[in-house]
């Protein structure tokens, strides 16, 4: 895209905001809109003082807000991962409990409080069994 496209593009949107002004309807999208807005003009400024054309790939905002996905990406990622491993030793846990084999011979892991926590959310706690 090259700045004059930008411009262009820029002077379309305009347009449209200022027309769905208007419309009661489009009033819900005015924050989008604004959103939009804003971006064309960041663009047409980029344009305006590279000279070059536009590539997402070289806009470092872009580039940031896809970094800043990817993080939030993984970090949903690691803490559906921790629910997991919490699901699966409070199973453990429960099983053990549930055949008569969890007494001191089963070593105490991190997070066993959040599993006997689950547990007793699930109502498949027994304090007797699980905590002897």
């Amino acid at each position: 895209m090259t700045h004059g496209e930008a411009a262009a593009a820029l002077k379309g949107a305009e347009l449209d905001a200022h027309l769905a002004r208007r419309n009661e309807a489009a009033v819900d999208d005015s924050g989008r809109r604004a959103a939009e807005l804003a971006e064309w003009q960041r663009i047409v400024q980029l344009l305006a003082a590279t000279g070059g054309p536009y590539d997402p790939d070289t806009d470092a905002v872009v580039q940031e807000e896809l970094a800043a996905d990817r993080r939030r990406r993984e970090e949903a990622e690691q803490q559906r991962r921790q629910q997991q491993q919490l699901a699966d030793r409070a199973e453990e846990l429960a099983r053990l409990g549930r055949a008569g084999r969890l007494d001191q011979s089963v070593p105490t892991r991190a997070g066993d409080e959040a599993a006997r926590d689950l547990l007793d959310d699930r109502g498949d706690y027994r304090a007797a069994t699980v905590d002897a």
